[in-house]
């Protein structure tokens, strides 16, 4: 597991989002991106945590923000999740896992004392140039744009 910090060059991905379109994070060179992992769609805390960027969607965007959700479900999970609950940004499939593992999301996780692998919630901050300026660990899903708002000052 690839243990990223801040100042670290952000890894590139190519993957499909809730579409079947293919996007990359170098799409989004010379932006500010907001990429979060969360475990799974339509749950009540991904939900939760998806419904905050979207509430906050506008004022993100307006200061330069590219919103991207990542989680391992498929594009036909992805694409009823933005569509029930309106969500106007990119959600990548990340299937094989890859991009969890490039950012060292992917794993051990306990749930009513049963050890199993899954996506640990986790957002990164990354710069216009490529670089992860913040990272945040303990989400607060309700509270999700406000983490990051506060973390730009």
């Amino acid at each position: 597991m690839a243990i990223l910090k801040q100042g670290d060059k952000a890894p590139d991905f190519t993957a499909n989002d809730q579409n079947g379109k293919q996007v990359s994070l170098a799409d989004y060179k010379g932006k500010n991106v907001i990429l979060y992992f969360y475990p799974k769609d339509d749950t009540p805390g991904c939900t939760a945590e998806a419904c905050s960027f979207r509430d906050n969607y506008q004022s993100l965007t307006a200061q330069g923000f590219a919103v991207i959700g990542v989680s391992t479900d498929s594009e036909k999970s992805h694409k009823k999740f933005e569509t029930k609950y309106s969500l106007p940004f990119t959600l990548i499939a990340d299937e094989d896992k890859a991009i969890n593992e490039a950012y060292g999301v992917w794993g051990e996780k306990n749930m009513y004392g049963k050890t199993y692998m899954g996506t640990v919630r986790t957002t990164f901050i990354i710069s216009p140039a490529g670089t992860i300026s913040n990272i945040i660990t303990k989400v607060d899903n309700a509270n999700a744009t406000q983490q990051v708002l506060d973390l730009l000052g």
